[in-house]
């Protein structure tokens, strides 16, 4: 039996043009998410698993709909292997109930892996190039050192609120109170 999986990530989405797709491709039954791929507890995909049995095929307009992450895709193709379920989807025109179909999965696998090393090889390598040239990089500080001692001796002559503080200097709460700590662990 072919059972589709469609997801959208936001309710403003439609899912009609996968829901078509998945229809003619002979899907019997079509299960349905309007949540994020990065939310992990995704209701329908749990029901899908519940849903699918041996010699099913579980079938997604696109790989993306059915994880996020290439770790996502593997961990669900290592699961419907175990489970003798077949993975299909339409736009990659991937189908995994074949050999060849399962050796392109692993390849594109591998590949994916293969980019993610790349890429963060590449993010250390600018990282380390920019603080050879003296570029610290990190997040800009709220206020410059003068102006935050300025709000923590605010903060501890008590005139002030600790709102009002946050107001004059713009900065949050959180903020005012990490520059507090940072002047007390410096003392």
């Amino acid at each position: 039996m072919y059972i589709g999986y469609a997801r959208v990530s936001t309710q403003d989405q439609h899912l009609d043009l996968q829901e078509d797709a998945l229809k003619r491709a002979g899907c019997e039954k079509i299960v349905v998410d309007r949540v994020s791929g990065t939310v992990a507890e995704r209701p329908g995909l749990a029901h899908v698993k519940d849903l699918l049995r041996a010699d099913d095929t579980l079938v997604v307009w696109r790989l993306d709909r059915l994880g996020r992450s290439m770790k996502d895709l593997i961990a669900w193709m290592s699961w419907l292997e175990q489970a003798g379920i077949g993975l299909r989807s339409l736009q990659e025109v991937l189908d995994t109930t074949s050999t060849s179909g399962r050796l392109t999965f692993h390849i594109f696998a591998a590949l994916a892996e293969f980019e993610k090393q790349l890429i963060q090889e590449r993010t250390q390598a600018g990282l380390k190039a920019a603080r050879a040239r003296g570029r610290l990089g990190g997040r800009p500080k709220a206020l410059q050192p003068g102006r935050q001692q300025r709000a923590v001796q605010l903060y501890h002559a008590q005139e002030l609120t600790v709102k009002e503080i946050c107001e004059m200097m713009g900065i949050s709460k959180p903020t005012l109170y990490a520059y507090v700590r940072q002047a007390q662990a410096s003392s």
